[in-house]
């Protein structure tokens, strides 16, 4: 299901679900937005990874002296040009998170929301290693994943988005304990704290866990 943002739901069909989110998801999305932007500082070169359209680069280009977001969708990309309307020093890369091509010490800070970690489908400390490789000593990587006490406004959110086809049908006998099941084939996870912190053992950085309105939980790696 590594293609599914790619075939299945990029662009204007990804866009349509973040205009469809009810108010209690609009909040969840500004305040991971307000989280990294409070961790950027005047002249950071910031990196985003599945950036889809250009939603949270637009939000915080004002932010960084650079803000770069990297995707694998070529539709998402293109569309995310004409989103922006040209903002100059920001710039999107077709290129997948795990591996990234970018020299060591490229960015200040590299993050990755709205629960890209589980959603990317990909080797989940592979991906956080490739995120550490692409900062400095001293720079920042930021994973969030759903905080637990989310799941009924994030389970109301899919079920929207299936009502209007953008995903698949609700499994709803499969689904639960975190874990939602579309009848399409797509499954959607989260990452506990705990396993956070496992899968950022080794990659020799410190790292920490926040939740941040009761509805994400950041892992803070610093490099």
């Amino acid at each position: 299901m590594d293609s599914y943002y790619s075939e299945s739901l990029s662009a204007q069909r990804l866009k349509h679900c973040y205009d469809l989110a009810p108010e209690s998801v609009q909040r969840y999305l500004s305040a991971e937005t307000e989280y990294v932007r409070k961790r950027i500082r005047p002249g950071d070169r910031v990196l985003e990874l599945g950036c889809g359209y250009g939603r949270v680069v637009k939000e915080l280009a004002a932010t960084a002296s650079l803000l770069v977001g990297v995707d694998t969708s070529l539709d998402s990309l293109c569309y995310a040009q004409e989103y922006l309307g040209g903002l100059k020093n920001t710039a999107f890369i077709q290129m997948n998170a795990i591996s990234l091509a970018f020299h060591p010490n490229a960015f200040d800070l590299v993050f990755c929301i709205q629960n890209g970690i589980s959603a990317f489908h990909v080797d989940k400390r592979t991906l956080l290693r490739s995120a550490v490789g692409a900062v400095g000593s001293g720079g920042k990587v930021l994973f969030s994943s759903y905080a637990e006490q989310f799941w009924e406004h994030r389970l109301s959110w899919f079920r929207i988005q299936a009502a209007h086809g953008l995903v698949g049908e609700i499994d709803e006998a499969a689904t639960g304990n975190g874990v939602i099941v579309c009848r399409d084939g797509f499954t959607a996870t989260i990452v506990h704290p705990d396993e956070f912190l496992a899968l950022a053992t080794g990659l020799g950085a410190s790292a920490s866990i926040e939740v941040v309105a009761d509805s994400s939980i950041f892992c803070e790696i610093i490099a």
